[in-house]
């Protein structure tokens, strides 16, 4: 009797993700991130969760509202082209871009932004909170 070959399992095909579901996840780690870094210089933070407004974040202190759209990107330009004003409805309106590796800016919104642009985002909370 000859000896038979073991036929190994097929392989296990690995589901893949949609785009949008990981930009999205992307999104939110993002947004996050920048929440924790408001809340450590004292801010309230309010998520709009999965925004499909202008603001992802409302930051409160002190009397003040801040409104924060938070984007972020792998390259070194970012192209915005949604709402582009730096006030909405009378509230400061800011564009934050995390550039990656701990380069996170905040600007009023721009069509175009760089990680040179605006300010550092801790910078700018340590002005904006003293």
């Amino acid at each position: 009797m000859g000896r038979q070959k073991l036929q190994k399992p097929p392989k296990k095909r690995k589901k893949r993700r949609s785009v949008q579901k990981s930009s999205r996840r992307r999104g939110y780690v993002v947004e996050r991130k920048v929440r924790l870094t408001f809340d450590k210089f004292g801010w309230k933070t309010i998520r709009a969760g999965a925004s499909l407004g202008e603001a992802d974040l409302i930051c409160i202190k002190k009397g003040k509202c801040i409104l924060l759209q938070v984007k972020s990107t792998k390259k070194d330009k970012f192209y915005y082209y949604d709402y582009t004003s730096s006030e909405l409805e009378g509230l400061p309106f800011y564009l934050v871009v995390d550039f990656g590796y701990g380069k996170t800016r905040i600007i009023p919104p721009k069509k175009t932004v760089t990680p040179k642009d605006g300010k550092d985002l801790k910078e700018f909370l340590s002005k904006k909170s003293a």
